[in-house]
């Protein structure tokens, strides 16, 4: 039987602003990416999504990024290997002291956007962050897809496989870039018909149509587009008709 964990990215508003509804996914999802201030998320916001987290039973992971908050991360940047890892040290160290402070605990270690792709393919960047979390607690597993260079520079670190239901993938198994057409899949029932693919079959099928393998022990469902609670739903509905366990890998 497969067995899947369900993540998304939650606590990504930041003061007044509100971006997705932390607490319905909460109620889905089997880990949460949990925003570390550098791109989104605040202080309270990062204590309110620890707190839902540990009262649900749903691990807590750090999503660590560049320090752009005017870009949500999602634009690449130059950082010296030695300031990115303190920088991740930075982020990693007050999501998992808040989420102490309420009971829990950061039990894994996830980039977000820009650097989430640049690690992908940087192995200098990608060692700056193994470098921060092997610091830190070396026990901490990084999540990245199949063919990141973390898997290379992981040094004894766990690095575990994750896929995207709702990103379209080009035929190397990278994402295809949001600056692209069609980078993000809005369609409910193709979503959910991928998810299954992804947890069963272990494929997917790249925009040119041909078949990708990406073996994945968790699948990312994102928290900030248009009917994310509803899609997160469907996504954990079906894979548990298709008798895939949901179970949080860390």
């Amino acid at each position: 039987m497969a067995i899947i964990d369900i993540n998304a990215d939650l606590g990504e508003g930041f003061g007044i602003w509100e971006l997705g509804d932390d607490l319905a996914l909460l109620d889905v999802i089997t880990s949460a990416n949990v925003a570390c201030g550098f791109h989104a998320g605040d202080p309270l916001i990062m204590r309110r999504v620890c707190a839902a987290a540990v009262e649900r039973g749903v691990t807590i992971g750090a999503q660590v990024s560049y320090r752009d908050l005017p870009g949500f991360g999602r634009r690449e940047m130059d950082v010296a290997a030695p300031e990115l890892t303190a920088e991740i040290l930075y982020q990693l160290a007050a999501l998992d002291g808040i989420a102490r402070t309420e009971g829990g605990r950061v039990a894994y270690v996830k980039p977000h956007g820009a650097l989430y792709n640049r690690v992908v393919r940087d192995p200098v960047q990608a060692g700056a962050v193994a470098d921060a979390v092997r610091a830190y607690d070396p026990a901490l597993p990084l999540l990245t897809l199949p063919g990141s260079a973390l898997h290379d520079v992981a040094d004894g670190l766990e690095v575990v496989a994750e896929c995207f239901a709702d990103r379209a993938y080009t035929p190397s198994g990278a994402l295809v870039s949001r600056r692209e057409p069609g980078a993000v899949v809005h369609d409910a029932d193709a979503v959910t018909r991928r998810a299954v693919r992804m947890a069963v079959d272990g494929t997917v099928a790249a925009v040119d149509g041909t078949e990708v393998a990406l073996r994945a022990r968790s699948i990312c469902v994102h928290g900030d587009t248009p009917g994310a609670v509803t899609l997160a739903r469907s996504v954990r509905s079906a894979l548990s008709d298709a008798g895939v366990a949901l179970e949080a890998f860390a």
